[in-house]
């Protein structure tokens, strides 16, 4: 991980642990975790496409998405590791504009204040990583800007993995 990942992973990190909305040991789910390069992959065309004009959207949706994860996770993982493009499963059902709208109402079953909630703190955890992206300097375009973008993503996905866990009573605490 590089120092920038790791310093992305702290400051989400202790954002969620401020709005209790993460145990103070991240969960380990190496299934989802697995799931990562794929996802990651089949996302960069939309998200890289999507950054410039939104970029709080651009990354936002990676957290949705590991929420996401989390939840097929616990439902029926047997049925949906074995689809062979979740990304794209999940933003074909309405489009990618949509993503946030159709994870929400449809995969974590979502309503009022819950629903509201939860864009929030989506919208705060992806407004905190382009800000630190922001203030990295890096030049637009070029390997190291690509680099940090995946990063961001990751964490992203990792960090929104880890809330839908607690919120589903996945609690983590230190064994011995």
């Amino acid at each position: 991980m590089t120092a920038f990942e790791e310093k992305l992973k702290q400051e989400l990190y202790q954002f969620l642990r401020s709005t209790d909305e993460v145990d103070e040991h991240l969960p380990q789910c190496p299934d989802v975790e697995g799931k990562w390069e794929q996802i990651g992959a089949s996302y960069l065309a939309d998200g890289v496409r999507e950054f410039n004009n939104y970029p709080v959207a651009s990354l936002g949706w990676m957290m949705y998405i590991g929420m996401a994860l989390a939840k097929y996770w616990d439902e029926d993982w047997e049925v949906y590791s074995k689809v062979e493009d979740l990304y794209a499963y999940m933003r074909d059902k309405r489009d990618y504009d949509h993503l946030d709208e159709y994870i929400r109402e449809e995969v974590l079953m979502l309503k009022g204040e819950e629903y509201t909630a939860l864009e929030t703190l989506a919208n705060d955890c992806a407004s905190r990583t382009y800000n630190l992206l922001r203030h990295e300097n890096i030049e637009p375009g070029t390997k190291e800007a690509f680099l940090a973008y995946v990063a961001c993503l990751h964490q992203l996905y990792l960090m929104g993995a880890a809330v839908q866990l607690k919120r589903m009573g996945y609690h983590m605490t230190a064994i011995g």
